[in-house]
């Protein structure tokens, strides 16, 4: 082969894999590098670009006083949501994983609130807890729970503690189809001649379930906890079109008060996207690390 035709084939490889890494370079890297820039910046709340701020803007970020309460409620939302979401997931896939009458139409309905825009499923339960007429103050009145409308009691989303708690809600039934499917598609990768040898061994149904089927689920089990962990951490429209990140900052994550700094502090916006992205970075790369050290058990 001659050396002309030699660098050929070597460079015929960049034919295939280069559209996919500049797609990756302008709608990942790019962004990454102007909001990284956009940090060091002195902007104006006008948009205007007035010099080099160093790290001015993450040292004011750090003096936020709010920011220390939005971290912690920032891992809370995520524990809990994802958490939530995966135990109640794989109970759901163990069901759908099994023949009984309309399993089809269940699984049809199960993509509803995953199909649907999730601005507008935070619109429908803002509406439903509305103090006044809400469809859920109305059914607890009904039912005794809830003595009058217009008041504190029926307030669900102006208490902070409260509103978070509905938000949490909300975030866990947008994300239960994504990883139930996702755990129906582990459980139907199985092989079924693996529960007949259990069978044939005595095995009963929770020593199968912990032995063969939890151990065999894992790859698709961290799929969908990473992907739900990014999805949740990143979540804006559930909180913001609920309540706004208030009353002030008190029900907000470091999503939504990136966005509220945005709106007079552009550079320290940047800097809190900065952080942002650092954590979601963590995430993947202990992914990266257990999955790694588990085909090295392997």
């Amino acid at each position: 082969m001659s050396a002309s035709r030699l660098r050929a084939s070597s460079f015929a490889p960049l034919l295939w894999v280069g559209p996919a890494m500049a797609l990756i370079a302008v709608v990942v890297l790019w962004p990454v590098i102007i909001m990284i820039r956009t940090a060091f910046q002195h902007i104006s709340p006008d948009g205007f670009i007035l010099g080099s701020a160093g790290w001015r803007n993450f040292h004011y970020l750090w003096q936020e006083p709010d920011l220390g309460g939005i971290l912690i409620r920032t891992v809370i939302w995520v524990i809990v949501v994802v958490a939530a979401t995966m135990l109640i997931s794989l109970a759901m896939a163990q069901l759908f994983n099994q023949k009984f009458p309309g399993r089809r139409v269940a699984r049809w309905a199960l993509i509803a609130p995953w199909a649907a825009s999730v601005m507008m499923t935070s619109i429908v339960f803002r509406w439903a807890l509305d103090p006044n007429n809400g469809v859920i103050n109305v059914f607890l009145h009904d039912i005794g729970y809830l003595n009058r409308f217009n008041s504190d009691a029926s307030d669900w989303l102006g208490s902070p503690g409260t509103a978070f708690a509905w938000m949490m809600v909300v975030a866990v039934f947008v994300s239960i189809p994504f990883a139930t499917y996702a755990l129906l598609a582990g459980l139907q990768g199985i092989p079924t001649d693996i529960y007949e040898a259990a069978r044939v061994d005595g095995a009963g149904a929770w020593r199968t379930y912990r032995t063969i089927t939890l151990p065999l689920l894992r790859p698709a089990f961290v799929v969908a906890l990473l992907i739900n962990v990014i999805n949740v951490f990143n979540s804006f429209p559930i909180i913001w079109e609920m309540t706004r990140g208030g009353p002030g900052h008190q029900t907000s994550t470091t999503t939504t008060f990136m966005y509220q700094l945005k709106q007079s502090y552009i550079g320290e916006s940047a800097a809190m996207s900065v952080l942002n992205f650092g954590l979601v970075m963590i995430v993947v790369l202990l992914y990266l690390r257990a999955t790694a050290k588990r085909r090295e058990d392997i």
